[in-house]
């Protein structure tokens, strides 16, 4: 079960120098958070001023509000305006730039190469009594309240309850496996498996991110 603590992530500026981000995960992994030799990347970006948006040519993004009230996006000159846990999908090779008319908020992105993966944002609230499966291809990222999460039981096994580890950074990013549930702080990440599949329990919302190939017809 792999988890990735928002708290060890080095934030990185923009390439425009509008602001930082931190990524999450991306494929291939690149040795920069802004180099774009990746086909896909997930990240969480701080907006404090107003400014123009870095371009990703060949690429499309979803973006969604995660703490803030209201982001002015606009996109090849038409206005957007994206309130919190609604996710927004545009081209990344548009033009675009950002107004803060509420103050400063925090974004997560998802950029993916167009024409081979495509990139999907969910929020959803979290239950205390059903827990919510993370598979394979799919990141999700605790948005707000408090959760833990589990790897869920092999075929035929029951899983036995027990009492969180604290989220102090004491589990490592590939944590073995352990039916005892691990606490989750604020966008801290948990990456899905079919095997074993994580599961979230909790209050509060849930990011979960799909990143899905996009399969060719053959001639």
């Amino acid at each position: 079960m792999e988890i990735i603590r928002f708290a060890e992530l080095k934030p990185e500026p923009w390439r425009n120098g509008g602001g930082v981000t931190r990524e999450l995960a991306s494929h291939p992994k690149a040795a920069s958070a802004q180099d774009g030799a990746w086909d896909w990347r997930v990240s969480i970006a701080d907006v404090g001023s107003a400014g123009d948006f870095s371009t990703f040519p060949g690429m499309e993004r979803v973006i969604t509000v995660i703490d803030g009230e209201l982001l002015l996006l606009t996109v090849d000159g038409e206005e957007h305006p994206l309130e919190k846990y609604r996710p927004f999908r545009f081209s990344g090779e548009a033009a675009s730039a950002s107004a803060l008319p509420t103050g400063d908020i925090r974004d997560l992105n998802v950029i993916a190469r167009a024409g081979e993966f495509k990139g999907y944002t969910s929020i959803i609230e979290l239950s205390k009594k059903r827990a919510h499966p993370v598979f394979e291809g799919q990141l999700a990222v605790l948005l707000e309240g408090k959760a833990s999460v589990s790897p869920g039981a092999e075929p035929g096994e029951t899983a036995e309850p027990a009492e969180p580890a604290p989220a102090d950074g004491s589990v490592g990013e590939a944590a073995a496996p352990t039916a005892e549930p691990v606490e989750l702080a604020r966008y801290d990440a948990v990456v899905g498996s079919d095997t074993r599949s994580p599961e979230i329990l909790g209050r509060g919302f849930l990011a979960v991110i799909s990143i899905d190939r996009v399969e060719h017809a053959h001639s």
